[in-house]
């Protein structure tokens, strides 16, 4: 209890006011926080089949470029793969979820042609071309990953600050509004009696006064009749 709280009825109507806003904004917080873990979860399927995929897919590249290089040899593969003109672009833009902004990666130029791959196609086998085609999928699954991965620890932050916010308003900052009012009713309410006990007493006062005066001068009339 803040004792150092003046109990002023000013003051308790502030803390009512205070009390209010605060419980509207706990309710309000309490609704993101568990909008927000629905859709982490959300995401986190999302994220395990991504991961799952990721690893077949890394599985099924390297098990090609290994086929590859057992039987065209590691400078045809190397030659292959430095022939490539053209790189992947990675873009970021964001998108909102709940209030919580994370990156949407997009790429382009990942899957590519023969013709587009820079390295001339009787020169190569089928094997090249496969593994090649394997590592496109395989980047593409990376990208993806990231994204969801990205995602994933944005929210979780979102979420852990929020349930912070909670648990500070819902064990601290409103515990102690609820004390400093009820400290100011209960004073304000000694007072009232106090005052009430003041008064009476006064009112006491006066009326013994009065009767007072009232005997003195009956006194005084029948010593005058005397």
């Amino acid at each position: 209890m803040a004792t150092d709280v003046k109990p002023t009825r000013k003051n308790l109507m502030a803390i009512e006011d205070r009390i209010e806003l605060s419980e509207r904004g706990h309710d309000t917080l309490e609704k993101k926080r568990d909008g927000l873990i629905m859709e982490f979860m959300d995401i986190l399927d999302q994220a395990q089949d991504v991961r799952s995929e990721l690893e077949d897919t890394y599985d099924r590249a390297q098990q090609r470029l290994d086929m590859a290089r057992a039987m065209d040899g590691d400078v045809a593969v190397r030659g292959a793969a430095a022939a490539l003109k053209e790189h992947p672009e990675i873009t970021t833009q964001s998108k909102n979820i709940m209030g919580v902004v994370v990156p949407q990666i997009e790429s382009t130029r990942v899957r590519k042609s023969l013709d587009q791959r820079g390295y001339g196609v009787l020169g190569t086998s089928s094997r090249i071309d496969a593994a090649a085609e394997a590592y496109e999928e395989l980047l593409e699954q990376i990208i993806l990953a990231a994204e969801v991965e990205t995602a994933m620890k944005e929210l979780l932050d979102e979420i852990e600050t929020t349930k912070r916010r909670v648990n500070a308003l819902e064990f601290k900052l409103l515990p102690e509004l609820h004390s400093n009012k009820e400290y100011i009713e209960q004073k304000l309410e000694e007072q009232e009696r106090e005052e009430i006990f003041r008064m009476k007493k006064i009112k006491d006062k006066k009326e013994a006064q009065e009767r007072a005066e009232r005997e003195a001068a009956e006194a005084e009339s029948v010593s005058a009749d005397d």
